[in-house]
């Protein structure tokens, strides 16, 4: 393999990779994109889980009648 043919491969090689650097890279930004959008829908589930919990009434064991074998 002569030199030329092998500066032709490295350059192939690099040519290559850069285009699956560009493709992982566009890749990483749309997966953080919905990454942050699950994380706001996680704080408004959350909010809304707190807020139903909150309105129930607090079940305390002493609360509940007992049981009819008793």
């Amino acid at each position: 393999m002569t030199e030329q043919e092998r500066i032709d491969e490295l350059e192939t090689r690099v040519a290559f990779q850069e285009d699956t650097l560009d493709k992982l890279n566009s890749i990483v930004s749309t997966q953080e994109l919905e990454i942050l959008k699950l994380t706001r829908m996680m704080k408004i589930f959350s909010q809304q889980v707190k807020s139903i919990t909150l309105d129930l009434p607090a079940n305390r064991p002493e609360d509940e009648p007992p049981p009819p074998h008793y």
